[in-house]
Parts: structure tokens; C-alpha cells; sequence
């Protein structure tokens, strides 16, 4: 069990049982988090506050659902995941197309601590997977989750997040090959 686990489940406790600071120290806990995966999905730094927001809503209101309090986190991804597909879906969000998502990436690019040619070539060749096969990429990569908090976080069996996996490291293969 990773350590913020523990520490969650405590807060998701304490608000069920009616303790609002509870609440205060699990935005103050997970919000950057949630803007960043939501930023991850849409590119759009905007729609990503406004997809963490209205997560937190979601989480608010079905909150006394949530069973297992040690899964919150896996909870709450699934929230902020299906939100973002929401919003592409109703914007018809042509990512590939987009010159400002090529400028969100580079931006990215350029933030992280060595900004070498390789860095560069890897993320535009991310860029071209498709979506899912961003997110588990990401997920397992960069977050470092295993497949099986990928597929509840994704609400994918473990086998999807395994296929998607392996061909999104193909294709990757392929492309950086070029």
C-alpha cells in the first residue's frame, strides 16, 4: 500500500463522519494532482481546473459510496478520467491537428530538468499513440502504477491495460526506430 493511502482513508473518514476540514485537507491533498491529469487528457490548462472542480463536486456528492476508503485515490482518478472524456467528447477535441497542444507539449518538454533531443522525439512520438495508450503510458511511466492500479483507475480490466501497454511500446518502438 503506497503511504498517502493510509492518510487518505483516514480523511475520507473523517468527512464521511461530518469533519469539513477533512475535506480541506484532501483538496489541499489531491487537486494539483487532479488538474494535472486532467491536463494530461484535454491539453488545456483551463479545462483542466474546470474538470478538477467539478470532480471535486462529484466526489462531494458520492462520497458516502465509496466502500473501500484505501481506494480513494483510484476512485477519484476514474472521476477525473471520465470527466475528461466527457469534455473532449462535447468539445470534438482535435488534439492531433491542435497547434496549441504542439505548444503545450513542447512547454512540457522544456520544463523538465534535462531537455535533450531524445526527451523531444520520445514525447512527439507519445504524441502520436492514441489516447488510451497515452494514459497507460503515463500512468505506468511517469506515475510508476502497476496494471492493476491502471485498470481500476481506468476502469479497464488488467489485461486491456497490459495489451495497451504492449502496443503502445511497439508503435513507439516503430516510430523512434524512424
Amino acid at each position: 500500500m503506497k503511504p498517502y493511502k493510509h492518510i487518505d482513508a483516514q480523511l475520507v473518514e473523517a468527512f464521511q463522519s461530518g469533519d469539513k476540514e477533512a475535506l480541506a485537507k484532501l483538496v489541499k491533498r489531491w487537486h494539483f494532482t487532479f488538474c494535472k491529469k486532467a491536463f494530461w487528457i484535454v491539453k488545456d490548462a483551463e479545462l483542466s481546473k474546470d474538470i478538477a472542480q467539478d470532480t471535486w463536486q462529484t466526489i462531494i456528492d458520492k462520497i458516502d459510496t465509496l466502500q473501500d476508503k484505501n481506494s480513494f485515490s483510484s476512485w477519484a482518478f476514474r472521476i477525473v478520467y471520465s470527466k475528461s472524456l466527457d469534455v473532449l467528447r462535447k468539445k470534438n477535441y482535435e488534439r492531433c491537428n491542435n497547434e496549441e497542444y504542439a505548444k503545450n507539449q513542447d512547454a512540457i518538454a522544456e520544463d523538465a530538468s534535462e531537455d535533450t533531443a531524445l526527451k523531444k522525439k520520445v514525447l512527439r512520438a507519445i504524441q502520436g499513440l492514441s489516447t488510451e495508450q497515452q494514459l497507460v503510458v503515463k500512468l505506468f511511466y511517469v506515475e510508476e502504477y502497476g496494471l492493476k492500479e491502471i485498470s481500476k483507475t481506468l476502469n479497464i480490466s488488467v489485461g486491456t491495460a497490459k495489451s495497451r501497454l504492449f502496443y503502445a511500446r511497439e508503435k513507439l518502438r516503430l516510430i523512434l526506430k524512424k
